[in-house]
């Protein structure tokens, strides 16, 4: 079942540094509150946090321990009862002062007071007793150990015995604490209530810290930022139309496995290895510590954001499909360049270096939660791209968009091994991520489906356009038509892409046959430009019947099937789709175009040549006929090369063989004619008159036939 999209945008807001953390101090009142007050304060402190934090943000930081003690200094002065003991780190027992036997002498440090809490987490459930005193110098221990952080500036840098600071093990023991006094027998629920209050809130405070370090070591501007990547791979130019048929653009290729990492700089970690280790553990704290939807939240929003910066450098904006629809060809084929150049960073970068890093942050019990990250990322950033592909296949059809729209189909279709691979690499139990891939993959599917259809759409328009071509002029001279250039560049370029049109026919045939290609199983594309082939034969048969001379019409399909053939020849991929029989038709009617044309032009000429038994009669000559010959072949000669000169043989191949075949014929038999019946005119004026070419001479008439200069024998001799 497709996926929703839209429902992934609130997934790209930027992410707010604070989340359900808040800072608090127990009061002595909280000691009367029940159990599930505790719960109650934890989820409103969650409904507050967003507003608190922006105002810490805001503000001049104050160091935490000032805080505190106004803090403590002002409920003391309210409930008038300063010093008596209350859960406030400073002068009172359980903050700063004491002698960590009965309040009077120096207050224990963080690790003494560690293994007392360790022994209660250990032994809870065998009903290890824990003062409340011991509570509250533990939690007054960590706040403290957290003030010190906010205000160190390199807050996670090792002291001075070379130890790192203690602070994570400090918070990751809160943690197991809260969690353990949540879990207190029903008889001593009411025993530890105001140092639950008390460990609640310095976890809640904690929590604060972490989020904020966490999101600024996400952010880290130390991190380097994928430059622009100009234009990536080769330049793509356009796919050949009616209005620039003499252009031959080059497909849509991927930079080489070596400049791929010129592209975006992906060789580079995202993170030093210190900042991952870093950011697993404050993962591992938050997660343990029962944060683990800020957690997440945080960590697939900041890398949602780093993602769409890199696709932006990559030059991919978004766009919404009502804007996609409405742009022109030229300006929509630029933006699929960019697209697909997108799509395939994404695919075989993008998200395996993504994958990677979730899998070191959530690390271990945590491998859960990073793939379940990954999955959401993955959904997230390419469902948004494949609201691009839906807005093209939804673009009016015409033949020239097929290429562009192949790239993409290509693109989505090898995005379904990797997606496979990142299944492959999921346990089977992992249901969440599994479930989010599996409907991305689903997704993939469906999409390339449309573009496949869309393609094999496109691909029929050329079909169309050739049957709509029906003009009415012919063109000068007899040259190569325009549909035949458009046809056979279309056609080479379409079979680069044989094997994926040979699976768009396949899927999207015309289903002649149930299987939607042909009938015994070969290729389904080869079929079509089979037929595509035949109709542009037909149509340009239909075309040669406008020239009224019919030599001028075959010149005119030796011209068309000259080009074809040779277009195929040059293309080693249509020549292997149509095969040589094809080929080998195609020099057959060539020849007989060949044979029409010397047919129509050369044998009415070579009909004067001959001595039929008119010109002489019982061995003597008759003059006036023999006049009348030389008259009529001089006209002819002089007609064929006023018209014929102005014909078009573009291929020199084929101009030359030409040439050659009519010299080879009329220049032989003109030099017998002369031979015997020159000398039957006087010398002087009357040969002059009669014999006005030479046997050299009309072989040079001959040689200038069909280059597109039209001359005459008068023009000639001027």
């Amino acid at each position: 079942m497709p996926l929703r999209r839209r429902d992934m945008d609130s997934r790209s807001q930027a992410p707010h540094k604070s989340s359900s953390f808040s800072s608090a101090t127990s009061r002595d009142d909280d000691a009367a509150k029940p159990r599930e007050a505790i719960d109650r304060n934890l989820s409103l402190a969650a409904a507050r946090q967003g507003e608190r934090h922006e105002v810490r943000r805001d503000l001049h930081p104050v160091p935490a321990g000032v805080a505190i003690k106004e803090e403590c200094e002002e409920e003391d002065e309210g409930d008038g009862r300063a010093g008596d003991g209350a859960p406030c780190g400073g002068e009172g027992g359980g903050g700063g002062g004491g002698d960590g036997e009965g309040g009077d002498g120096g207050e224990p440090d963080l690790a003494a007071l560690s293994v007392e809490i360790d022994a209660f987490i250990a032994g809870q459930e065998g009903g290890e007793a824990v003062s409340e005193a011991t509570l509250e110098r533990f939690a007054s221990s960590v706040e403290m150990e957290i003030a010190q952080s906010e205000s160190a500036a390199d807050r996670w840098a090792t002291g001075s015995n070379g130890e790192p600071r203690a602070l994570l093990a400090a918070i990751s023991r809160i943690a197991a604490l809260a969690a353990s006094l949540a879990k207190s027998p029903e008889g001593s629920g009411n025993k530890h209530t105001a140092g639950a209050h008390r460990v609640t809130a310095v976890l809640h405070r904690a929590m604060a810290f972490l989020e904020d370090e966490f999101l600024a070591l996400l952010d880290d501007p130390r991190v380097p930022k994928p430059a622009n990547a100009g234009d990536g791979g080769k330049t793509m130019k356009r796919p050949p139309s009616f209005e620039q048929v003499q252009h031959e653009p080059d497909r849509c290729v991927l930079p080489a496995a070596g400049d791929a990492a010129a592209v975006v700089g992906e060789t580079a970690p995202l993170y030093p290895p210190e900042t991952v280790d870093r950011l697993r553990s404050m993962a591992d704290a938050m997660v343990t510590a029962g944060y683990v939807t800020e957690c997440t939240q945080m960590f697939l929003v900041a890398r949602r954001n780093a993602f769409d910066a890199s696709l932006r450098a990559l030059g991919y904006e978004k766009a919404c499909i009502d804007d996609v629809v409405k742009m022109t060809w030229e300006a929509l084929e630029a933006e699929i360049a960019t697209w697909t150049k997108a799509f395939r960073h994404t695919i075989n970068v993008g998200l395996s270096t993504e994958h990677d890093l979730c899998c070191r942050v959530f690390a271990g019990h945590h491998a859960a939660v990073g793939r379940g990250i990954f999955a959401d990322l993955a959904r997230c950033v390419m469902l948004h791209m494949l609201n691009f592909t839906e807005a093209v296949a939804m673009t009016k059809r015409a033949g020239e968009k097929l290429f562009k729209v192949l790239d993409m189909y290509e693109a989505i279709r090898d995005a379904s091994p990797v997606i496979d691979a990142f299944l492959a690499a999921d346990p089977a139990d992992d249901g969440k991520s599994s479930t989010a891939l599996a409907d991305l993959k689903e997704e993939l599917n469906a999409v390339r489906s449309r573009l496949g259809e869309s393609a094999a759409t496109n691909f029929r328009e050329l079909e169309s356009s050739i049957r709509a071509d029906a003009g009415k002029q012919p063109v000068p001279g007899g040259a190569v038509h325009p549909l035949t250039r458009y046809v056979m560049n279309y056609l080479k370029y379409a079979c680069e892409y044989n094997s994926t049109l040979e699976q768009v026919f396949r899927e999207h045939g015309n289903h002649r046959d149930g299987r939607g290609g042909d009938g015994d199983g070969g290729n389904p594309f080869a079929a079509q430009l089979m037929e595509v082939m035949e109709l542009l034969h037909g149509n340009l048969e239909g075309k040669s019947r406008l020239y009224k001379d019919p030599s001028l019409s075959n010149i005119f399909l030796m011209n068309n099937g000259r080009y074809m053939l040779q277009k195929i020849r040059g293309s080693p991929e249509t020549n292997a789709m149509l095969g040589e029989a094809w080929a080998r038709k195609q020099s057959t009617n060539l020849r007989q175009y060949h044979k029409n044309y010397q047919r129509e032009t050369w044998s009415r000429v070579l009909r004067l040549l001959r001595d039929d038994g008119v010109l002489t009669v019982k061995g003597s000559v008759q003059k006036p006929v023999l006049k009348e010959r030389f008259k009529q072949f001089n006209a002819a000669m002089d007609e064929i090369q006023r018209t014929q000169g102005a014909w078009v043989v573009s291929d020199e191949q084929l101009q030359s063989e030409l040439r050659v075949s009519i010299a080879a014929v009329v220049v032989p038999a003109y030099r017998s004619f002369l031979g015997r019946f020159a000398q039957t005119f006087s010398a002087g004026r009357q040969t002059e008159k009669y014999v006005k070419l030479s046997a050299d001479d009309v072989e040079a008439i001959i040689d200038e036939l069909f280059d597109g200069n039209a001359t005459s024998m008068a023009r000639r001799r001027t």
